[in-house]
């Protein structure tokens, strides 16, 4: 029985479910947008973005060969993830310029899980990616935090109906979509008032020999067509 079990499983995971109504994925978009759009909310839900956020440090921390020591996430909504390596190089670059690129390929990538019926898969892998996460985050409100959100992933993938699966795994994309972008513009708005000198931007710019402004034109361009391409897949156009 077990094994009948955990074969059903494996199925699901690599198999495709059927898409949602339009309705349902317009309300979804819409809810992201409540969820992102208000200070008040958005002073919660950035929570989430942060943890894209320093994950994708993170993770090409460890892609490109650095040594991942710790990330800290911070009540305030800030994050801090430390690697050891080349304080130079592409291996530094690319590490620095994932962090606000996170949220938006991550957005793109579920898109198209989703826009291929994978909405287990896509729950699965969130999960797996919270779990490894966790391993590395060294202080209590990370650790709650990041506990919190993969258990919420896994009580919606074991315990909930195929149409509430479907209706968080929208949700989420549509989050990341277009949450992935207001981090941005705030730090735009901080370093127009001459805030955040140390922003991922402005290391970006000592490493490479460029402008700041150049960067943050990356990540504007990652957010929009995140929102704009990923959008389009989540809505069937």
């Amino acid at each position: 029985m077990q094994f009948t079990q955990v074969t059903n499983v494996w199925n699901e995971v690599v198999g495709s479910q059927p898409d949602p109504s339009p309705w349902l994925v317009a309300a979804t978009a819409l809810v992201a947008l409540v969820a992102v759009v208000p200070h008040g909310i958005w002073r919660l839900t950035r929570n989430a973005i942060t943890i894209a956020h320093e994950g994708g440090h993170g993770l090409v921390a460890l892609l490109t060969g650095r040594r991942l020591d710790g990330i800290r996430l911070h009540s305030d909504t800030s994050g801090l993830t430390v690697s050891r390596g080349k304080p130079r190089g592409l291996g530094m670059v690319l590490t620095a310029a994932a962090g606000y690129s996170a949220p938006s390929l991550l957005g793109i990538l579920g898109a198209l899980l989703l826009a291929d019926g994978h909405i287990t898969a896509l729950l699965w892998g969130a999960t797996a990616l919270l779990i490894a996460m966790l391993a590395m985050i060294r202080n209590a409100y990370g650790a709650l935090t990041v506990i919190l959100t993969g258990a919420a992933f896994l009580l919606v993938s074991w315990l909930t109906t195929a149409a509430v699966q479907a209706a968080f795994a929208y949700l989420v994309v549509w989050f990341l979509l277009v949450g992935g972008l207001r981090p941005v513009f705030e730090l735009q708005g901080k370093r127009r008032h001459g805030g955040a000198p140390q922003s991922d931007a402005d290391q970006l710019a000592r490493l490479t020999h460029t402008p700041a402004a150049l960067w943050m034109l990356l990540f504007y361009a990652i957010g929009l067509i995140g929102l704009f391409g990923g959008g389009r897949w989540l809505l069937g156009l």
